[in-house]
């Protein structure tokens, strides 16, 4: 498994955490690593780095998925899902280098480790819908697959 799929499963356990108590960023990670005795510094970095930017990022991140999501409102879908949604719209979002396809492709792997097959499938739908939105408001396309490549 790579460094960055690793560090996105770290960043979805604290933000999982996150949802259901509520602490402050600072207590969410310290309590998190001081668990995790064996994470590598580049993963730390790296899911550190999502963990703060979707909780900043927050309530843009959910308006984002609400639009999407017609009949779902986001505190009834399962925890798991609705943060790796959030994950990857911040990706989206705030991870340039990140092609927004790879963000995409990883949450599904994640899904279909942590969820269920019909969660993936509606993972999938509403990432998708989120990227074309955003595609066609800036009018540009997620970076070259050469690029997608080199980020795995």
């Amino acid at each position: 498994m790579g460094v960055r799929r690793k560090a996105r499963e770290c960043a979805l356990q604290m933000l999982f955490s996150y949802d259901v108590t509520r602490p402050s960023v600072e207590e969410l990670v310290e309590t998190f690593w001081g668990e995790m005795a064996e994470a590598a510094d580049d993963v730390r970095e790296f899911a550190n780095e999502l963990v703060l930017g979707t909780v900043t990022h927050l309530d843009d991140i959910d308006e984002r998925i609400r639009i999407r999501t017609e009949h779902w409102r986001i505190p009834r879908m399962a925890i798991v899902d609705r943060n790796l949604l959030r994950l990857a719209v911040y990706e989206f979002l705030h991870q340039p280098n990140t092609p927004r396809t790879v963000a995409i492709n990883e949450a599904l792997e994640i899904a279909r480790r942590f969820s269920t097959n019909e969660a993936t499938q509606f993972i999938n739908g509403i990432l998708d819908a989120i990227k074309r939105d955003l595609e066609t408001q800036t009018g540009q396309e997620a970076p070259p697959p050469e690029l997608a490549h080199q980020l795995r």
